[in-house]
């Protein structure tokens, strides 16, 4: 009986909450934490930033916390704010689930937005061909590209409320409870130099491997890419010349220098439209890739969700 008692006491106090707060505000807050920018946060949900500054009062004066704080041009998130965060991207992801159209989604008309968490190798690699596949056949949805933040793609599921992670399967750690994998076509990592490079012909020697510095791309600005892992266990290290944080710029330091980048090869051919650039076999044993895309499994039964895997699913085994 006492059991019961305290379980009506808590039921009590959780409803005494939700009672005064506007749940349209948590839309807000979820944005806010995302995007730490009351103007990008605002540009999102389509209302204007001195709306979404009142939203944040209203917040402020329901939960009597101060939530977000600036720091120069970003808002950061509070103690309390952070342990709210992921609760309430859980809750707003399972409420909007639960509340749509159950059984049909229909593409031609559909307003629906999805959001992806990509590197910009995975950007490269998967984007033009979706953007290619959908814009006809669901000419009004809208797809978000989120900068991956994270080398394990459930933070990015859960944190950054992506509806999609794209990734190499040697970005991400493995996959956590809960999490699903659409997997790709597994390939190689390949060397790409410019074209005419003065000390390299048609084939790359170890030799001339190790002899040319080189360009890294570290998004996560790990100590050691699976690149180099797999140059130690050989007894090599190769000279880097410059780190970037994404893939951008590298095909054209590449094509303007006698740099050499090692990168999946399908990012290398996606990339190779763009500049003069020479693709090579590595000379050395590297772990191949699988080309995946995360997924939480409670969307699973989504209409919308399953709409947008089945065409993922299709780009992927293309890729082979």
């Amino acid at each position: 009986m006492h059991m019961v008692h305290c379980f009506h006491c808590i039921l009590h106090i959780m409803h005494s909450t939700l009672r005064r707060l506007d749940l349209n505000l948590l839309l807000v807050f979820d944005a806010l934490f995302r995007h730490r920018s009351v103007v990008a946060a605002a540009d999102e949900l389509t209302i204007s930033p001195s709306a979404c500054s009142h939203a944040l009062a209203r917040l402020r004066e329901g939960l009597g916390d101060e939530l977000f704080f600036r720091t120069g041009s970003s808002m950061q998130p509070t103690p309390r704010a952070t342990e709210m965060a992921e609760g309430v991207t859980l809750a707003l992801h399972t409420l909007s689930a639960q509340l749509g159209d159950p059984t049909a989604f229909a593409p031609g008309s559909s307003t629906q937005s999805f959001t992806f968490a990509a590197t910009d190798f995975t950007t490269f690699a998967l984007m033009p061909a979706l953007i290619s596949r959908i814009e006809h056949e669901a000419p009004h949805v809208r797809l978000r590209v989120l900068h991956s933040r994270h080398r394990d793609a459930y933070s990015d599921l859960v944190q950054e409320g992506a509806h999609f992670v794209m990734g190499f399967s040697d970005e991400f750690r493995p996959a956590q409870e809960g999490v699903e994998v659409l997997q790709g076509h597994t390939d190689a990592y390949v060397v790409v130099a410019r074209r005419g490079h003065p000390r390299i012909g048609k084939r790359l020697s170890m030799a001339q491997y190790l002899a040319e510095r080189h360009v890294v791309v570290k998004p996560w600005q790990e100590e050691k890419g699976v690149i180099d892992s797999a140059l130690s266990k050989g007894g090599w290290t190769r000279e880097i010349a410059i780190e970037l944080p994404s893939v951008m710029a590298a095909p054209f330091i590449v094509a303007n220098s006698d740099l050499l980048i090692t990168l999946p090869r399908l990012a290398a051919l996606q990339l190779e439209a763009s500049a003069a650039i020479a693709i090579f076999k590595a000379p050395f044993e590297v772990p191949s890739y699988t080309l995946n895309v995360y997924f939480q499994h409670r969307h699973l039964s989504s209409p919308w969700h399953r709409w947008m895997r089945a065409r993922l699913e299709s780009i992927l085994r293309s890729k082979g």
